[in-house]
This record gives structure tokens, sequence and C-alpha cells, in this order.
């Protein structure tokens, strides 16, 4: 590797001599770096690049067994414990697991680069995007399977070990049209006659409204502002009372989804926490910066969502109440939201 390289480890690991529990994307935060920019330099040192052959990677994760999907924002944490089922990579523009535990919703096109890290006892499999920012990693558990997890890296490492990736910088996102340019009763009218939660997507993009200025355009009684410190409530709620939800965190290159109750909740600094044996969640509640109860008509009766925004506009997670295609809204779901907008 380069003298870059070598400059960034020595200065990583100053900082980790100063700070031994410091987290990778803190420090690569504080060094202004990116995170797979920190993982090259112990390469060959436990870091191993493969090839961004990703479908085929994802397709043989099963074999690792019980793993622990993680994806994250610089927000919110989200971590479920399960076996890669049922991938499908058939569509261009995304690709799916769909299994009772590890439930996601992949966009390729953003993945860039993939790494396999040994550190100690900790095992996994690293995905980033052009930038290095990471998108998705899977760990082994204690129910793994290493020996899957050997053959992975055999199969997909690149040949050449010591050339540095290029990484490229992310163009800032477009900026919002002003409202006086959207058509705004059009888009109103979109909105009551939607038939299916994931035509809302594309419906924002015909008009041109970015997600919190939809949210502001909403035909009236379909989108509700709510104080940010009421988002605690809904995992508070849901734990008192089981009631089985969904729950959605991403980033640009993929979403994860938790489905079923949450048990466990407490505070840690300014971080609320979902902690149960298979699934954890951390949430940063400082960096809320706006919540909002969002209401789409479907076939199957009315889906309500709490959507939550960072600073910039950015989903931080979503709720939903747990629900399948066929099967009209809980109305345990429905009554917890009612109560938030009081």
């Amino acid at each position: 590797m380069n003298t870059l390289i070598n400059d960034l480890k020595e200065k990583w690991e100053a900082l980790q001599a100063e700070n031994p529990h410091i987290r990778i994307r803190n420090a690569a935060h504080q060094l202004g770096v990116s995170e797979a920019e920190l993982l090259l330099t112990n390469i060959n040192d436990g870091v191993t690049i493969l090839k961004p052959e990703f479908s085929n990677i994802l397709s043989e994760v099963e074999k690792l067994g019980k793993v622990m999907a993680l994806t994250r924002n610089d927000e919110c944490v989200h971590e479920r414990k399960g076996i890669y089922q049922n991938g499908d990579f058939s569509s261009p523009h995304a690709q799916l697991f769909v299994g009772e535990d590890i439930d996601l919703r992949i966009f390729l096109n953003h993945w860039k680069f993939a790494f396999a890290v040994a550190e100690g006892d900790k095992k996994s499999l690293q995905f980033f995007g052009k930038d290095g920012l990471a998108l998705h990693k899977i760990y082994l558990t204690k129910d793994s399977n290493p020996e899957a997890f050997h053959h992975l890296i055999e199969k997909f490492a690149t040949e050449d070990q010591d050339t540095a990736p290029d990484f490229e910088i992310t163009p800032p996102k477009a900026a919002e049209k002003p409202d006086q340019d959207i058509d705004v009763e059009g888009f109103k009218k979109a909105w009551t006659g939607l038939k299916d939660t994931h035509d809302f997507f594309m419906m924002t993009r015909k008009f041109g409204v970015s997600r919190t200025q939809a949210l502001r355009l909403a035909p009236q009684g379909f989108a509700q502002k709510i104080d940010p410190s009421k988002v605690v409530n809904v995992l508070e709620d849901a734990s008192e009372k089981q009631i089985p939800i969904m729950i959605f965190v991403g980033n640009r290159g993929i979403i994860q989804i938790h489905t079923g109750n949450v048990k466990k909740t407490l505070w840690h600094q300014q971080w609320f926490n979902v902690m149960d044996p298979d699934f954890n969640l951390h949430l940063d509640v400082t960096k809320i910066a706006e919540a909002w109860i969002v209401k789409k008509p479907t076939e199957d009766g009315e889906v309500t969502a709490i959507e939550v925004f960072n600073k910039d506009g950015e989903f931080i997670v979503q709720f939903f109440g747990k629900r399948k295609p066929g099967i009209p809204e809980l109305q345990e779901w429905k009554d917890l939201v009612a109560a938030l907008e009081k």
C-alpha cells in the first residue's frame, strides 16, 4: 500500500491509543476520511478486498448460517440476526431478501466495494459505496459457520490486494424545487388516488417533490407533523402493549426491515435503544429534526406510518404496524398513532 495509507494507519493507531473504544465510523469522521479507507490500512492483516460481485457474494451468505445484518445511517443503527434466505437479484432496480428474520431491499447500483474483515473473534463482510461510506455489514455470530466464511474469502478475494481502490466524492443532492413550481393540486389528487404504498416514491418523483416537501403539501388529513420527542413513545408503547410493528432503517444502498415485537427498551446517553436477543436498534434522538404521521390509501384500506427525518430531510427511520398485502392495518397500531396525534 502507498505512503498515504501508511500515514493514515499511523494516525488511526494514535487515535485508537487515545480512545480504545472508538468506533471505526467515528474514527473515520474525526480523521476526515471514509470508513473504507481506514479498512485499507489493515489489508493483509485481517482485511481482504473482495471482487465487487455483490449478487454472487450475497447469494452465498445463506451458507454462513445465522448471522447479524447491520444497516445504518448517521442517526440510527438497525441490527437483525437471522439467515439470509429467498434472495432475488432478478430486478435491475431493487434486489431482495425476504425472510422472516432478514428482510432487505437492496440497491446494488450504489454498491462499489466489498471487504472481508477478521478482527480477533469478530468476522464480517462489509459493503461500501463509491465514496467509501458503509452501506451494509454482515457479522458472524456464535451460531454461524466460520468455514463457509473462509471459503467465501477464497472464492471472491481479488488477486491484487496491494492496489488501493479509487474513491469518488458523491455529488450533493439536487436542491428542492420551490413550492410554486409544483403542480400541487395534481399531486394531492395522485396521493388520494394511491392503491399501493410502494407507488408513493414514484409519485414524488413524478411531481418533483422531496419527501418532506411532499408531507408539507399533502392533502388535508394525510400528513401531520408531530413533536420529535414522540418518536420514542412509538417504541415504548409498542413494547408495553406488545403491538407487532415494522421498523425500516436504510441509506442510499439498502433498506433493512424488522417485523415483530420489540421488548426491551432503554436509554444510553442520547441514544434510545431496543435490546432484544435477535433485534437491536440504536436511535440518536438529538439528530431528529422532523417526525410525521403519514397516511396512504391502499386497496387494503389506509396504511399509517411514522416517518422520521434529519436536518437535511433524509430518512432516519420509518415505523408501521405489522401488515402484509391483503390484510388491513392493525387496529392496535391505529390506536397507538391516534394517541400521538393529540
